[in-house]
């Protein structure tokens, strides 16, 4: 082999490494697909993940829960509607805990759809039992056998009823939502953000006395809603309407209230599972939030 071979064969070799080395996945160059900063890890400084709890119907969230406005409502019409096109079960937003359009309309049932036990010919009703008959709902008003559901009027014996429909949330009953957002310093900026992942919407199940959860949301997914529909979307202020925001900018300005329930652990306990009182997770929650203020402050000296 002549020496213009060898060199040909060792500058495609270097060309192939290099090219090899340069294809590499980089962690540190990376940014998390569900961020609206796009921060890269290397310029990142301090991050850390917390989980807060959000009433929209206390005083500081009524801006997003105004009559006929309701923040819960402009993203559930957008998952009808295919604008948010997917919703997850838990907070990894990832594909493989998606729901399936069916599923989270189940999960907005407050009851389920009952099924009664069709019309009888010989059997003896007495008042208040119900049964289904050519596809509706009756329930007896009077103690019968064998009295058609659906007969002539007068019919003393049977009226429709929707006691066994199904029931979903109301706007009204869906007010808490659990935000998950990441708390980063950028070094290049020098500047702190909050840069929220997404949210979990809960509604008040008056049957079961308590809340159940119905889904997550991407962040990211919510705010191109947000600014896609700035007629509904309207973060209502009660001292100046002149001044009224886009509930991503009232987001993006932090004008809420929402309780630190729990930052990210080698357990992943909530801060209420590192106490047995009630008043002293209470008087954590806060504190961590002091800690978080305080670590901002310091980062500023960085």
């Amino acid at each position: 082999m002549n020496k213009i071979a060898r060199k040909l064969i060792l500058s495609a070799g270097a060309v192939l490494c290099c090219a090899t080395v340069f294809g590499q996945y980089d962690p540190e160059a990376s940014v998390n697909p569900n961020s609206l900063f796009n921060i890269p890890v290397y310029e990142q400084v301090y991050k850390v993940r917390v989980w807060r709890d959000m009433y929209l119907n206390e005083k500081q969230n009524k801006g997003f829960f105004a009559r006929g406005n309701e923040m819960t409502r402009v993203i559930v019409e957008a998952i009808k509607s295919g604008e948010i096109a997917k919703v997850y079960k838990n907070d990894s937003l990832s594909d493989k805990s998606v729901f399936t359009k069916t599923d989270f309309f189940t999960s907005m049932q407050m009851k389920v759809k009952q099924d009664f036990q069709k019309w009888d010919l010989n059997t003896n009703y007495v008042t208040t039992d119900r049964v289904n008959y050519n596809g509706k709902d009756y329930e007896c008003t009077a103690d019968n056998v064998g009295q058609l559901p659906d007969g002539p009027p007068p019919n003393d014996y049977w009226s429709p009823t929707t006691a066994g429909n199904a029931l979903e949330f109301g706007w009204t009953d869906m007010y808490k939502l659990e935000l998950m957002e990441d708390i980063i310093f950028d070094k290049r900026r020098s500047r702190l953000y909050y840069d929220i992942q997404g949210f979990q919407i809960f509604g008040w199940d008056d049957q079961g006395q308590a809340f159940k959860p119905l889904g997550w949301v991407k962040y990211k997914d919510v705010e191109k809603v947000f600014r896609a529909h700035p007629e509904k979307s309207v973060w209502f202020n009660r001292q100046n309407t002149a001044q009224n925001r886009n509930f991503a900018d009232a987001f993006l300005l932090r004008l809420f209230h929402a309780t630190i329930k729990k930052v990210e652990n080698p357990d992943d306990l909530e801060i209420s599972g590192f106490y047995s009182n009630y008043k002293d997770a209470v008087m954590a929650r806060e504190w961590e939030e002091m800690k978080l203020m305080e670590k901002e402050h310091n980062l500023w000296e960085y």
